[in-house]
């Protein structure tokens, strides 16, 4: 008999369908991979706003992984909103319990609107109990201000922020440039145990359809990580895969707001 390539996605559910565990599923089966999720979260959300948030027991969001790994397993773990302290012990305890490996996370904080996507007190649970279980982390540059509490706004400022994320215990550090004011967009990829940073480079899509891009990053190199790709060819394999998705939706019009990219530009033929 033979086996899926396996992605879980521990994260919030987007009732838009563009961002969240809505996006990391359609990533997942787009790139190959069986998918399946543990509820973090509903967020009653569309292209424009985050009207409410829903939070989800810590033990019941522990019920899902344990379900999950218990029965089918996984290759890949993929975080994203987690929200309160409570909801990150529960997922970093359940981590060691079921041995995970190739622990993509996401440090969701704030929705393309501007919503607050994870409570101030949660800060410091992230930073010290579930970054150092992570293989690697994949903050934007709000993102990575917040958890350094620094300003983290230019392409001068990247490496040194890389390298200090790193110091959180996280293995390895993808610190994604899509904010940076002006010229072409720059990632850098931090790898700890080689000491190595690398600058990857690629081009401003100019397009209002980008809710849900780290979601589905971050769930792309899960889902490449899950099929045996080493880490950096996972991710820019992934940057690939979003340059693509981000490209192909920039003609469509979804919604009033922050349209979503076409996670399957490569399986749905031209409407």
């Amino acid at each position: 008999m033979k086996s899926y390539f396996r992605a879980l996605t521990i994260a919030g559910s987007d009732s838009g369908g563009g961002a969240g565990i809505q996006a990391d599923l359609k990533t997942f089966s787009a790139l190959g991979c069986f998918g399946m999720s543990a509820v973090t979260a509903l967020t009653a959300q569309n292209t424009r706003v985050v009207t409410g948030i829903f939070s989800v027991p810590p033990e019941f969001i522990g019920q899902q992984i344990d379900a999950v790994l218990s029965d089918i397993g996984t290759d890949a773990v993929k975080i994203g909103m987690l929200h309160s302290p409570e909801v990150i012990e529960m997922v970093a305890g359940k981590l060691i319990q079921w041995k995970c490996a190739n622990i993509v996370l996401d440090p969701v904080m704030v929705s393309k609107s501007g919503d607050n996507l994870l409570q101030k007190e949660a800060v410091h649970a992230l930073k010290t109990i579930l970054i150092p279980k992570a293989s690697i982390i994949t903050p934007n540059l709000l993102e990575a201000s917040v958890l350094l509490d620094r300003d983290v706004e230019t392409l001068e400022d990247m490496p040194k922020a890389a390298r200090d994320l790193a110091t959180f215990g996280c293995g390895n550090v993808l610190l994604k440039g899509g904010h940076l004011k002006h010229g072409h967009i720059c990632d850098f990829l931090f790898q700890k145990d080689t000491d190595t940073m690398i600058e990857l480079t690629g081009t401003r899509i100019n397009t209002q359809n980008s809710h849900g891009t780290g979601c589905t990053l971050s769930s792309a190199i899960c889902a490449n990580l899950a099929k045996g790709f080493e880490l950096e060819t996972a991710v820019q394999n992934a940057k690939d895969y979003i340059t693509c998705a981000l490209t192909a939706g920039a003609d469509y019009t979804t919604g009033k707001g922050h349209g979503p990219v076409n996670h399957f530009y490569d399986i749905w033929p031209e409407a």
